[in-house]
């Protein structure tokens, strides 16, 4: 059975991010249960990234599908458009306690669709009050989804080629570190001066795809205090800072300077539907608030609000606010902590960072350090291999598991990465 339904796959499915000539065949997944996955062939495997960064209580939650099966039963979903629902409501309200800077919310289906949303918003604020600002501020090395307002708010990868006639211009400023604040705020200032600029989009002290790219929230404080004295809106992109994954319930609780937006989505639902959310002030929706029908806010999907999605992220926050999740993640935190100690002076290690509960370690290689790089398949291949899910973005490898991960679990995770360190370095990997 396994055979016939990986031929089927092969000649039917086509799978994001993949090379569909060169790749190899996917693993069939048959169930998952906490941070386990198993295959159709008997094997195990360690989810340590939680499925693209999404499973953070990992998979088959029984309370989250308790929750989604009564739910099931009662309503399952309703058109959005002059009707509401018990769920959506409930969520606006739980999770704004966590949010006060912010007062309402947009529903969508997945993180770039949150984002396009929010630069959506962002530009026609200014429309609707007949100011005319046209222009997007954005970091280096950013990535902010796949549709065409998430790719042009995205860094310049090489996997938007095909599109960059259509994608608009977005004046980028570098990422905030402490080598290169000074240079960003200079930047910042001089595109703020020459620019009608609408908005500044950021991850918020973590930079993802980009590579797991940290930086300090004094430095964000500081670029947001410049836009604000330029009447500017910020936008932080939490689709993966946020639900603990920096330490914090979100990064932006780090900040003194709060943004005027908030794009969440994968851990929103405990990884188990799609559901996304855009969050902003009172200020920015009173500016759509007229008796002129076309300064309304025209964007909306089928499934927007959808009960089910809801219902997930309800019991999503059920399990966060166990005092047994935060445990699990204070426990990540510190087991990262003495793991980063531990292999710190490796040599194959070029740079190692850490922020909450991901820990990124950059191998030294002689191999090209892009996406692209050979040692991407390689690492990827030798910890599968090992009954270990990770994916290298180019030859940095990140650890960022569901909180229930047990502490065996995580010291296997080690002990793949410690062996790999030793494996493969800057001599052993050409390009």
């Amino acid at each position: 059975m396994t055979n016939e339904i990986l031929d089927k796959d092969q000649q039917y499915i086509w799978h994001p991010f993949t090379q569909m000539k060169t790749a190899g065949l996917p693993k069939l997944i048959e169930r998952g249960e906490g941070a386990l996955l198993f295959d159709g062939d008997g094997n195990t495997y360690i989810d340590a990234v939680s499925s693209w960064w999404v499973n953070v209580h990992g998979h088959a939650h029984p309370h989250i599908a308790n929750r989604i099966y009564e739910q099931l039963t009662t309503l399952e979903h309703v058109i959005f458009a002059g009707f509401t629902h018990r769920p959506a409501v409930t969520l606006c309200d739980r999770l704004l306690r966590y949010l006060p800077h912010q007062h309402k919310v947009f529903f969508s289906d997945n993180g770039s669709t949150a984002i396009e949303v929010a630069l959506k918003m962002c530009i026609q604020y200014f429309y609707n009050k007949g100011i005319n600002k046209d222009t997007i501020v954005a970091l280096d090395n950013a990535y902010h989804g796949d549709t065409f307002g998430a790719m042009s708010a995205g860094a310049d990868h090489n996997f938007n080629n095909p599109f960059k006639q259509w994608m608009f211009d977005v004046e980028r400023i570098p990422t905030p570190t402490k080598d290169n604040l000074a240079l960003a705020k200079e930047q910042l200032v001089r595109i703020l001066k020459e620019k009608d600029v609408c908005c500044f989009i950021f991850e918020p002290l973590v930079q993802g795809s980009g590579g797991m790219i940290m930086y300090e929230p004094e430095a964000l404080d500081e670029l947001i205090a410049i836009c604000r004295e330029h009447g500017v809106l910020c936008i932080a992109d939490e689709v993966m800072t946020g639900f603990y994954r920096t330490g914090k319930m979100f990064a932006s609780d780090y900040l003194v300077n709060k943004p005027d937006l908030t794009a969440l989505s994968k851990g929103l639902t405990g990884g188990t539907l799609p559901l996304s959310l855009t969050l902003c002030t009172d200020e920015i929706y009173d500016a759509f608030l007229s008796n002129d029908k076309m300064k309304t806010f025209f964007h909306g999907h089928s499934f927007t609000g959808n009960p089910i999605g809801c219902t997930a992220a309800l019991a999503s926050l059920d399990i966060f606010e166990m005092e047994e999740t935060q445990e699990n993640i204070k426990n990540l935190i510190a087991s990262h902590q003495a793991f980063h100690t531990r292999i710190k002076d490796h040599p194959s290690i070029r740079d190692i960072r850490q922020r909450g509960t991901i820990l990124a370690i950059e191998f030294e290689t002689d191999s090209q350090t892009s996406y692209f790089s050979n040692i991407r398949d390689q690492l990827y291949d030798y910890f599968m291999e090992r009954g270990v899910l990770l994916r290298p973005l180019g030859n940095v490898i990140y650890i960022l598991p569901p909180y229930c991960i047990s502490k065996e679990q995580l010291e296997k995770v080690y002990d793949v990465i410690t062996k790999a360190l030793n494996q493969f370095g800057a001599k052993a990997v050409q390009s």
